[in-house]
């Protein structure tokens, strides 16, 4: 099996290509990102004792077609994660929101029919739907409250035309949160919540903390990812259709940052700034379609798994945490 990851230096990316090496035995993957939030050494540091021969790194932009075309030659599946991703960059600059996200989505479906890829997994999130009564699912009518949710929701409509227009096997999974080890880079809540933590002995919630979402761990949803990656190619239900990955519980941030406040072994402060624009207040997911036809069940419970994330970020020195965060933008 010949894969193809999109942005594969990212969070997900990076943990993707260590489960799959392990869990599909002689697949080769192709990595291409632009390393504007993704580093390759993270990838590296993640892929130690696995056959270098056995993973590829491009340096390159999904907005640029020919690009997509050359390295989606000879490529069984593509798994697409590269993305402009979260709601108050794409507020900030919506039209680079849609470039990325739009047309570099345009792009690699284009190339992969074109070079004769069977299938296309394009990860979505929660966003497309806005706010909703909870739990959303794929049934809920979408009302994407930033660009960020209307560019997913765009890519998600491009993804079913062109398994109706040019039999193109694609499936969108909305993600809800997702969390875990190799996240030093991310600015999402879980992550962010304990590099502040370390950097600066305090916790900020935007809003009251009653805001809700539904938090998976990586490993769970790169579960879901393998699973679309063998179902049966002639099996035509699947195809075309979007899947809600997520645990099925709400979680409410304050609960979330007393739970890692107690995970330090010193004094750390919650504290309150004003609620963002944009942002959802009540989130999580029905995932009862991604288990019945998928065969999907999430595995690791929230403190397992923010416990692992801790672990894993405490066993990083101070100065790369603290590099990492400047670099970020999060500081």
């Amino acid at each position: 099996m010949k894969i193809l990851i999109t942005g594969g230096c990212g969070f997900v990316g990076v943990n993707l290509t260590r489960y799959l090496l392990k869990k599909v035995q002689g697949c080769k993957i192709t990595i291409v990102d632009n390393f504007s939030i993704g580093r390759r050494e993270y990838l590296e540091e993640a892929l130690k004792g696995f056959a270098e021969d056995r993973v590829e790194i491009i340096k390159g932009d999904i907005r640029n077609r020919a690009l997509c075309e050359d390295i989606s030659k000879g490529i069984d599946s593509i798994v697409h994660l590269a993305a402009q991703a979260g709601v108050i960059p794409s507020i900030e600059d919506p039209f680079y929101d849609c470039e990325v996200n739009v047309i570099g989505t345009l792009n690699l479906l284009h190339a992969a029919v074109k070079n004769g890829v069977e299938r296309f997994i394009f990860a979505s999130s929660n966003a497309p739907l806005g706010e909703q009564s909870p739990p959303v699912s794929e049934g809920k009518t979408p009302k994407p409250l930033s660009p960020y949710g209307a560019s997913k929701l765009a890519c998600e409509a491009y993804c079913s035309a062109f398994y109706g227009s040019y039999g193109l096997k694609t499936i969108a999974f909305r993600f809800s949160n997702a969390y875990g080890p190799y996240s030093l880079h991310k600015n999402s809540v879980i992550a962010k919540f304990i590099k502040d933590g370390i950097l600066k002995g305090r916790l900020t919630i935007y809003g009251d903390g009653t805001q809700t979402r539904d938090f998976i761990y990586v490993d769970d949803l790169c579960h879901a990812i393998y699973l679309s990656l063998t179902l049966p190619a002639s099996s035509s239900e699947y195809w075309g259709e979007v899947f809600h990955l997520g645990t099925g519980k709400e979680t409410r941030i304050i609960d979330l940052a007393v739970m890692v406040k107690g995970l330090f072994d010193k004094k750390i402060e919650i504290v309150f700034e004003p609620e963002r624009k944009g942002e959802i207040k009540r989130n999580y997911s029905d995932i009862s379609k991604a288990e019945s036809m998928l065969g999907f069940k999430p595995r690791i419970k929230l403190e397992e798994g923010v416990k692992k994330v801790y672990e894993w970020f405490t066993s990083l020195k101070y100065e790369r945490i603290k590099n990492a965060t400047v670099l970020s933008g999060s500081e």
